[in-house]
């Protein structure tokens, strides 16, 4: 997989366009490039990053494959700190939280969409695999479970005192992974690292995770866990959740190259519109593309 490929846009189902939209551009200062109909898109001033359909009639399904969360890279821990503070002077329930690796908080949108907002920090600890379990080792010798309360404190330190909280998104920020409930970790593993070719990550197994990512710099770019059970089937295409993401590849002919490792491996690639379409194991759909979407 080149290290420069990268995840595009995420799709959602939603029962409430309307309110949806409002969250999004409201609370976590997304713009709102087109609406259309039940469909809306939205992102930076300058890309895509998140597709909205509307379906009043979809539902939340629980025990099946999807996403866990999506999560938005921001490109400093500045901009991590203004978009934390938006959400507490809005009251807006959060989950700041220290994995070591990055600083992050989880938050639900209002339909229960879970996003992880965060940066990397990986100079500040390092991940290891202990009795399968997860856990990291600080740079000051610390040891963590990978879930350690965020010193919000010292991140607010980033702001300057009269700093504005209700901007739009910076540029720069991206959807910086996906986590997904899978049906099958070892089956995950071999579609994202031995399929697709993405750097094999550590395997959490009493944790039930695992993980790939692109390059040293660039890890966990693609989670899964069995925390919903093994061998769970998808979700209907009428419930509410993630439909699909992209991946970005640098060219038509890096798209190509996967296609012909997935096919010979038995997978179904489909041409759509959009790029070329695939089902993990999990039968979670992914596109690949070389190019963002247009704004409008």
């Amino acid at each position: 997989m080149p290290p420069t490929t990268r995840i595009g846009y995420v799709h959602l189902t939603v029962a409430s366009l309307e309110r949806q939209v409002a969250f999004y551009t409201q609370a976590l200062g997304f713009a709102l490039h087109w609406r259309e109909g039940s469909e809306a898109a939205l992102g930076t001033a300058a890309e895509v990053l998140l597709r909205l359909s509307e379906n009043p009639a979809a539902r939340r399904v629980q025990r099946a494959t999807g996403m866990y969360h999506f999560a938005i890279l921001y490109p400093s821990r500045k901009e991590l700190a203004r978009a934390i503070a938006r959400l507490f002077a809005l009251r807006y329930p959060n989950s700041p939280t220290d994995h070591g690796v990055s600083k992050t908080t989880y938050v639900d949108d209002l339909e229960g969409n879970t996003i992880e907002l965060y940066v990397r920090s990986l100079d500040d600890a390092v991940f290891e695999v202990h009795n399968g379990q997860m856990r990291v080792r600080y740079a000051d010798g610390r040891v963590g479970s990978g879930r350690d309360p965020l010193d919000v404190e010292a991140l607010f330190r980033e702001l300057d005192e009269g700093d504005a909280l209700d901007t739009p998104l910076p540029e720069g920020t991206r959807i910086g992974h996906m986590h997904l409930y899978a049906a099958g970790l070892d089956s995950s593993m071999r579609f994202y690292a031995g399929v697709l070719g993405f750097e094999e990550g550590p395997m959490f197994s009493a944790f039930r995770m695992g993980e790939v990512g692109l390059d040293a710099q660039q890890p966990h770019v693609v989670a899964f866990n069995t925390w919903k059970g093994e061998n769970i089937p998808p979700a209907p295409a009428d419930a509410l959740g993630m439909g699909y993401f992209t991946l970005v590849l640098p060219s038509a002919a890096d798209i190509e190259r996967l296609v012909e490792r997935a096919q010979a491996a038995g997978i179904a690639a489909e041409r759509s519109a959009d790029g070329v379409v695939l089902r993990d194991p999990s039968q979670l759909m992914l596109i690949l593309t070389d190019r963002m979407p247009a704004l409008n």
